[in-house]
């Protein structure tokens, strides 16, 4: 059986409602090391929460000549294809990226079977805290927390420090409804 390719990918948001981007980062592992990333800040055609653009550093000034989803989706369609997506606290950014499909009407996957590295490590590693910046810490792993192409490229970090350890993904895969 050859080794699953793995989509790890983080979003940001830009307010408390969580139904769109303004940034995606995305690590693709393929053979037990990254082999292709993409980062793209995304217009999300809504407001930004100040809170959201303290935490992100990116404003709606920051996304004026960025892609809106619609315009990103069939770059992202072809990372995502024939991968397992992968994310950190994988309920959060698999939700919106749920929300995105939904609320532009694009049909993708019904559901799809993706691994949460939060949910692994709890396994793999209890007793300590698997917040992202408090493993890259263990794992000795460089981040600039919060911006979506080093949390992604943080996130499949870990997955292959996971693998290395003897972790089985299979043990963890979980399905996300995307419709």
């Amino acid at each position: 059986m050859s080794e699953p390719r793995y989509v790890c990918f983080d979003v940001e948001t830009p307010n408390r409602y969580n139904n769109r981007m303004s940034a995606i980062g995305v690590c693709v592992v393929e053979g037990g090391r990254i082999v292709r990333d993409f980062y793209s800040l995304v217009d999300p055609e809504q407001p930004f929460d100040s809170f959201n653009t303290w935490l992100t550093g990116i404003s709606a000034e920051s996304v004026a000549d960025a892609p809106t989803f619609p315009e990103l989706w069939p770059q992202l369609e072809e990372l995502f294809e024939g991968g397992i997506p992968v994310a950190h606290n994988a309920s959060f950014d698999m939700g919106v990226l749920r929300k995105c499909l939904a609320a532009y009407g694009i049909s993708w996957k019904p559901q799809v079977r993706g691994l949460c590295t939060v949910v692994m490590g709890r396994r793999i590693l209890p007793g300590i805290s698997h917040k992202l910046n408090d493993l890259c810490d263990y794992f000795g792993l460089e981040l600039d927390h919060h911006r979506a192409d080093s949390d992604s490229a943080a996130c499949a970090r870990i997955l292959l420090r996971y693998l290395e350890l003897g972790a089985d993904p299979r043990d963890f895969l979980r399905t996300y409804r995307m419709d």
